[in-house]
């Protein structure tokens, strides 16, 4: 499939989701809601095949953990896991692509203050609804996810921190508005920032550092017979 219709595909399906697809039968909502992450997934495969490394399957087993928290969130703890993983496979995934730059380095300063108003917030208002048990798990998912914001910045892949950004912004509107107050189509900006952060990620592929041997395999297969 040609990348631009792969791309338009991914586009429609998601609108498709967003604004069309109503709340039940939630086995369809379901079904709909992961197709345009299948689409993300063999976009970011398509992209991968002129790339070698970690980095790619790293980046692909993490969007298949997000697509599987997709599904899951239905069981808030079971779908967190799941995305919790996703988060994982994709700091690993960064962390090959690091590119020191003490600019970016301290982005970890907003990062943590960002991280630190979250918590606290988060932290007040599960324990005044009285989810103590869910305390431990929020908090560990936000410092995973503000670390993949941070090193997707360390890689110096647009594409990566955009993504990553949108994540977080996708996270945080759906945090705020499960636990602490509503917020006015909260859906739809979960959703459409959460697409377009996937679909960024599985884009970063294409900008991913490439060894000399990727660049031109033939000069390199000359040498050798030298």
């Amino acid at each position: 499939m040609k990348e631009r219709w792969l791309q338009l595909a991914i586009l429609w399906m998601g609108i498709l989701y967003i604004f069309f697809i109503p709340e039940e039968p939630l086995a369809i909502k379901i079904m709909f809601k992961i197709v345009p992450m299948l689409l993300i997934i063999f976009f970011a495969y398509q992209t991968k095949l002129n790339r070698s490394g970690k980095f790619p399957w790293l980046m692909m087993i993490g969007l298949f953990f997000c697509m599987l928290g997709d599904g899951l969130l239905i069981w808030f703890i079971i779908g967190l896991s799941a995305f919790l993983i996703g988060h994982l496979f994709y700091i690993g995934g960064f962390l090959t692509q690091w590119t020191f730059s003490w600019v970016r380095l301290l982005s970890i300063v907003p990062i943590s203050i960002y991280g630190y108003f979250m918590g606290t917030n988060l932290v007040a208002a599960l324990q005044s609804n009285g989810e103590h048990a869910l305390v431990l798990p929020v908090i560990f998912y936000l410092i995973v996810i503000s670390t993949m914001f941070w090193s997707a910045i360390m890689t110096g892949n647009k594409w990566a921190m955009f993504g990553s950004a949108l994540f977080i912004i996708s996270d945080s509107v759906l945090a705020w508005n499960k636990f602490i107050s509503e917020i006015t189509y909260s859906g739809e900006i979960i959703m459409i920032t959460y697409y377009s952060a996937q679909f960024l990620i599985a884009k970063s592929l294409s900008n991913a550092k490439i060894t000399k041997m990727q660049i031109n395999p033939s000069i390199e297969w000359i040498d050798a017979k030298r």
